[in-house]
């Protein structure tokens, strides 16, 4: 052979040129794997471009909503204080009071005035103006208008005509003797007076508007069979409605970017009536021409490494024939069967010299066995003698398992051999902590001890105290030795010792001392923990019920309060009774506004309260008290003396009332804090 000849040969038994291959298919990957990066980066930026501006739409329509309602609001205002007494039971005065004026008559469908008891004297819409026999009384914003002397929005209301949502504004008619009327609005939703021109039902991109109340009942949807419907009831809202449902329902006119699989949804409030508007855009119409992109790179670079893999799998196949051969002996070589010597294939270069490696390995291979044999023996009979569960591992596989061991994670020998230990706990975060603090354990020179909830393999959990050693500390690949043992029923009574220390034993809630202990840490975490609002709560008119009906009641009362509570306030707000009818609320990373919505959700909550006892309905109400943490209040007993002097005022301003500290910053005099 000549000499050019000996130097390909032996170039090509190299596996450093085998190396360089692999490595030219690994860059043809690596030109793939770019292309997907690129192409999903600039995906990103798009939807975060996108994002911002449909936030930016949301929030411009929800101003531009609000900035209506206030308009007609006003202008209903102002037509009030034309009114006088004498004209209600004057037709022709009132038809041509209206006939004056256009503008008002042109931002509602309909107008009304009815007298104080409900009776309404003239309503006018386009066909003019009457007289009919309605009576408003039941109708809970005539009802409210009328006590609390003020303007209001209804609720959305059907109507009886179309259907459709309509709200009512009402306007009250006072003079120095009090309310004698009221002046009324009728608004259809969706109409031309308020939304036409806002709300696009056909959009080119596939965008879908609507607006609901705060409560999440559609007022604005295109499709007429969407109205008064439940934003959930919307596929193309429904995981947003539910994440911004445990949010607290926050009507935020800032806006706020929300969760939906496929979707960019974006909600805004309505300043005034608190109504949302909800934008949904699919993202499918946005990355169609990334999509398009992508798949168009993704068949040249297919195309590209198909035909570099078919060349390399010709290439291959002719080089590597010795190692095929190497690989088939490899296969016997603990099979006690072959003789040891036989069968190897005869090549130079790396393949030679891992075959000599083999051969070697392959004959001292039955020395090894039967020795190690004999000690698996003996260590089996030993771990299964003990009464806890034991295991070997080595690079977090399982090589050795007693019987007890076994037993606890509810698996055989043959299932766990070979198996990775992530397998039997019960999540893989619990599973890499553990791997770090056994890793921290051993560097220090000591034995980990710890406790951690196990997997069986029928799906159930249970808690195990694990101990582990390492068989070498000098080696790292040396393995570790466990042992295991369920501790579930300690585990249970602790947990329940705990619980029962922090939690009222009535009603589930906090008790006072779990409820000082985050007042503390709110306070001492400032200004991390700011904005956070103290709400005190004292029930009104619960006495007579313990008195009445006795204490069975009174903890009943107690119980359904704590539930109505719970549900008006968001998953990260602490609840806790202090004692008595006494109960509190902390409100954290909430601001002022947030609180005192809150507070009047959880009022109305209590007041709605209607508990069926020995054939009566028991109630109660609510007096409310909120205090906001400062960046200079003094201490827990200053913020708690605020929360508690507002709730006071609340009482002495005739209960069942919500009222707010004052913010001024608070001083502290002796022990007691006062308001300066």
């Amino acid at each position: 052979m000549s000499r050019w000849r000996r130097s390909l040969a032996g170039a090509l038994g190299s596996i450093k040129l085998r190396v360089m291959l692999s490595a030219s298919i690994a860059l043809a990957l690596g030109v793939l794997l770019t292309t997907v990066l690129l192409v999903r980066q600039a995906e990103r930026d798009t939807l975060r471009q996108q994002r911002d501006r449909e936030l930016a739409a949301t929030v411009r329509v929800a101003a531009e909503l609000s900035r209506r309602v206030v308009e007609r609001q006003k202008a209903l205002q102002n037509s009030a204080v034309a009114f006088d007494r004498t004209m209600l039971d004057d037709l022709a005065r009132l038809r041509g009071y209206f006939e004056l004026k256009p503008l008002l008559r042109g931002m509602f469908g309909g107008l009304f005035v009815a007298s104080a008891d409900g009776q309404v004297r003239a309503y006018v819409d386009q066909a003019g103006i009457s007289s009919p026999a309605i009576d408003l009384t039941r109708r809970v914003y005539f009802r409210r208008t009328v006590a609390e002397r003020r303007s209001l929005v209804s609720e959305a209301l059907a109507s009886s005509l179309t259907g459709e949502p309509v709200v009512v504004f009402t306007a009250p008619l006072q003079d120095s003797e009090g309310v004698y009327g009221v002046l009324g609005g009728i608004l259809q939703v969706s109409g031309r007076e308020l939304l036409a021109d806002l709300l696009d039902p056909g959009d080119a991109d596939g965008g879908l508007t609507v607006v609901s109340d705060a409560t999440g009942q559609l007022l604005a949807h295109p499709s007429q069979r969407g109205l008064l419907q439940p934003v959930s009831a919307e596929a193309r809202l429904g995981h947003a409605h539910a994440q911004w449902l445990a949010s607290g329902s926050p009507v935020e006119p800032g806006g706020l970017m929300l969760e939906q699989p496929g979707e960019l949804v974006s909600a805004a409030g309505v300043a005034g009536p608190d109504w949302m508007v909800w934008r949904a855009l699919p993202q499918s119409e946005l990355l169609e021409p990334l999509h398009a992109a992508r798949r168009q790179a993704l068949a040249w670079a297919a195309g590209l490494i198909a035909a570099l893999s078919l060349a390399m799998l010709a290439l291959l196949f002719w080089l590597l024939r010795p190692l095929a051969q190497l690989e088939h002996r490899a296969q016997h070589l603990f099979d006690g069967r072959h003789d040891v010597h036989e069968s190897w294939p005869r090549a130079g270069g790396e393949i030679g010299r891992l075959s000599r490696v083999l051969r070697h390995v392959s004959a001292e291979r039955a020395q090894l066995e039967a020795f190690n044999g004999q000690v698996l023996k003996k260590l089996s009979s030993v771990m299964d003698a003990a009464p806890v569960g034991i295991a070997f591992t080595r690079a977090q596989r399982f090589e050795l398992v007693s019987a007890e061991f076994c037993r606890l994670v509810g698996r055989n020998e043959h299932m766990l051999m070979g198996e990775p230990l992530q397998g039997v706990f019960a999540s893989n975060e619990d599973f890499h902590s553990l791997a770090s603090q056994a890793r921290a354990a051993f560097d220090g020179g000591q034995a980990y001890l710890g406790e951690w909830q196990m997997l069986r393999a029928d799906g159930s959990r249970f808690w195990a105290q694990l101990r582990a050693r390492p068989v070498d500390a000098a080696d790292g690949d040396g393995g570790t030795i466990w042992t295991l043992s369920d501790i579930t029923e300690h585990v249970a009574a602790r947990e329940q010792l705990e619980w029962s220390a922090a939690h009222d034993a009535l009603t589930g809630l906090a008790n006072r001392k779990a409820f000082d202990q985050r007042l503390t840490r709110a306070l001492d975490g400032r200004p991390r923990t700011l904005p956070a609002e103290l709400v005190m709560i004292d029930l009104d008119h619960f006495k007579p019920i313990n008195d009445q009906f006795g204490h069975a009641a009174g903890d009943a009362m107690l119980k359904a309060v704590a539930a109505a509570i719970t549900a008006r306030v968001r998953a990260s707000d602490l609840v806790a009774r202090l004692g008595g009818d006494e109960f509190a609320l902390l409100l954290e990373s909430c601001s002022h506004e947030s609180a005192l919505r809150i507070a009047e959700n959880v009022r109305r909550a209590i007041a709605a309260i209607e508990l069926p006892w020995q054939q009566h309905a028991l109630r109660v109400g609510a007096s409310l008290g909120v205090a906001s943490l400062a960046g200079d209040t003094p201490n827990v007993a200053a913020w708690l003396h605020a929360a508690d002097a507002a709730c006071y005022e609340a009482k002495a301003a005739g209960r069942s009332a919500v009222r707010t500290a004052a913010r001024p910053a608070l001083r502290v005099v002796g022990a007691a804090p006062i308001a300066e």
